[in-house]
């Protein structure tokens, strides 16, 4: 027997789903719409959500991301009259245990339930009496046997059971947010909630009513009190991602809850207590920074109680085939594709690229050509790395020479950048994040100049992006 949440705002499919899981055992509440599944999730722990993708007020994807954030090793089923690609990968790219288009038959309900209680047992998630399997620590998620990766799993495996506050150093895409959610997963704390905040994604004032809440009338639009991801957090962890990206304003009122356990609301005076262990991530040097002037000293060294670096997938190529593999499986479950996987010439060009944008630029290629391919194989033309910079750099490399070439009847400043850009994207297949990063900008930057220079996706990478049925 399991507790799942159904949310669906069609009554008859709703009912007849409840119906026949509580016929089957199962424990069932019931959300008539997102808002109210997403209410529910706030108040009660769920081993399964099975929720509709277009319902009114909150979306199906909306739910899934609050399961994600409020409660991780809750599976959750998406269902759906409007499948496709696209809809697919972004729920499964989600955190989404599984998708299932509708009409279907209770049967295959119960085999998916089946299947996500067992995976979740696996992983170390909640067994069938809604306790935790104590013996599990393993790393399904973190694929590899390299030595580097071995070692930063081996300070996993002694930070996790602390209260230890732990910062993550990488490049973008390297895996620092799946070490995060190692630590959590296997710390006393994993029955309670991972809460996680981009940093870089939120301007200052909408990034501190995210981390401490507001009350109602705080700023023109708050029309009603909001609990802050702390308080979300509250008895758990919460994983700060990109904290290099923070202002100093917020900076300072993450040093007092750390060093206080308290903050007020945006716009409230009333002081609230919690207790939350705290892991940070950055591909920023944050040392630098702070000789810098940029990141307060006393708040480096609060999180920098204890420091994991996360290898770049260029120093651990011995995982590249067994990444790709466990990404083409997938994939291909996601496309309904049968893939068997790459042949000799593809496998040589992932070894041989330098991959600036790591695992999520692995996984990105891989989809690609999972989606693109008609073989059962998947051929070097599939991946289209070519174009990128593969070349594993050498000591007998001559010094690198000016990537600007100015020819002598001139050129705009602005065709310069331009290309900068389409070069960036091109290299990391079109992942504006992984692009900023190889620019050192920062998303938003990237994001605006796109649009202002009206640089267009290819065709391919529209298909691959769900752009086409």
């Amino acid at each position: 027997m399991c507790r799942v949440l159904i949310a669906d705002d069609e009554d008859a499919i709703r009912r007849w789903l409840t119906r026949c899981l509580v016929k089957a055992g199962h424990e069932v509440e019931e959300a008539s719409n997102g808002n109210a599944a997403i209410a529910a999730l706030h108040t009660s722990s769920f081993d399964i959500v099975l929720t509709d993708l277009k319902m009114a007020g909150s979306s199906g994807l909306d739910v899934l991301r609050a399961a994600r954030a409020l409660d991780p090793p809750t599976a959750v089923i998406v269902m759906t009259s409007f499948g496709s690609v696209k809809t697919a990968i972004e729920a499964i790219k989600g955190g989404a245990f599984d998708f299932m288009e509708k009409p279907f038959r209770f049967e295959e309900i119960e085999t998916r339930i089946a299947k996500a209680l067992e995976g979740g047992r696996r992983a170390g998630g909640r067994d069938g009496t809604g306790g935790t399997d104590e013996g599990a620590f393993d790393f399904d998620r973190i694929i590899g046997s390299s030595a580097s990766l071995g070692r930063v799993l081996n300070v996993v495996k002694k930070v996790a059971s602390s209260n230890a506050t732990v910062l993550i150093l990488g490049e973008t895409g390297s895996g620092k947010e799946l070490v995060a959610e190692a630590i959590h997963r296997h710390s006393p704390r994993k029955s309670r909630h991972l809460v996680k905040v981009n940093c870089a994604a939120l301007h200052e004032s909408l990034l501190e009513s995210e981390l401490f809440g507001h009350e109602r009338g705080a700023f023109t639009g708050a029309q009603r009190q909001r609990m802050g991801r702390f308080e979300l957090a509250d008895g758990g962890t919460l994983f700060l991602d990109e904290i290099g990206d923070m202002a100093p304003g917020t900076q300072a009122k993450i040093l007092r809850v750390l060093q206080e356990h308290e903050f007020e609301r945006l716009g409230g005076t009333r002081t609230l207590r919690v207790d939350v262990r705290l892991i940070a991530a950055t591909n920023r040097n944050l040392a630098a920074m702070v000789q810098a002037g940029d990141f307060r000293e006393d708040l480096y060294y609060r999180l920098n109680v204890v420091s994991i670096e996360m290898p770049p997938l260029r120093d651990r190529r011995e995982d590249i085939a067994p990444l790709a593999n466990a990404f083409i499986r997938r994939f291909s479950d996601v496309l309904n594709k049968r893939i068997d996987g790459l042949d000799g010439d593809a496998l040589t060009l992932l070894m041989q690229h330098n991959w600036p944008g790591n695992v999520r630029q692995l996984a990105n290629a891989i989809e690609r050509a999972v989606l693109l391919t008609d073989s059962a194989l998947i051929r070097r033309d599939h991946l289209r790395l070519e174009e990128a910079s593969p070349a594993i750099a050498t000591a007998s490399e001559p010094e690198r020479a000016s990537a600007v070439k100015i020819p002598l009847s001139g050129i705009a400043l602005g065709d310069i950048e331009r290309d900068a850009l389409v070069e960036a994207l091109k290299m990391t297949n079109w992942v504006q994040k992984d692009a900023a990063e190889l620019l050192s900008i920062s998303p938003r930057v990237i994001s605006y100049k796109i649009k202002m220079l009206k640089i267009e996706c290819p065709k391919a990478v529209e298909v691959h992006m769900g752009g086409a049925a």
